[in-house]
């Protein structure tokens, strides 16, 4: 029960400090998750809100990555599961499963369905490593952490920019 507990205070204090950045009152601070095998940074004001997986409804004539779409709370979002997007097998629908609303500050409803989350990050704790050229615009930025990890860092603006990522037909 006390792991229910801190899970949900969790995800309390972490919708508060979604919701501070959005508003522009927080410091600079990542939210690291997981998908494709692959550790990602995103900037908490470009993050959105954080929900479990819902279940999805299915659109026909789309690309594999595309996950479908979810009614989250009467919005409905469409939904790209991140892993199939970078060329990885599709994310479980499972207890660890999040969406990650990523469209509501740019004034669109896209969602990325992830593997995990790893929590909230300092930016004073990466180090920069050089620009990837060989990667999308959106994903060319690395860092890594004290302990060597690699994290690549999602620019929410230019994946939504992306035109392969908003032609999800067939």
């Amino acid at each position: 029960m006390a792991r229910k507990s801190s899970l949900r205070d969790f995800q309390t204090y972490l919708a508060g400090r979604l919701n501070d950045a959005a508003h522009g009152a927080a410091t600079s601070s990542w939210l690291g998750l997981e998908a494709a095998g692959e550790s990602w940074l995103v900037d908490l004001s470009d993050g959105g809100e954080i929900v479990q997986a819902p279940q999805l409804a299915a659109v026909p004539l789309t690309r594999s990555w595309f996950a479908g779409m979810a009614n989250v709370r009467g919005s409905l979002h469409a939904v790209t599961d991140f892993s199939a997007f970078l060329g990885g097998t599709p994310t479980p629908l499972n207890a660890n499963a999040r969406l990650l609303l990523i469209g509501t500050r740019h004034a669109s409803n896209a969602a990325l369905l992830v593997s995990r989350l790893l929590g909230l990050k300092s930016p004073e704790t990466f180090r920069a490593l050089p620009v990837d050229d060989s990667r999308p615009s959106w994903g060319e930025h690395a860092y890594s952490d004290a302990s060597g990890r690699v994290w690549h860092k999602l620019s929410v603006s230019a994946l939504l920019a992306d035109q392969n990522f908003m032609n999800i037909g067939v």
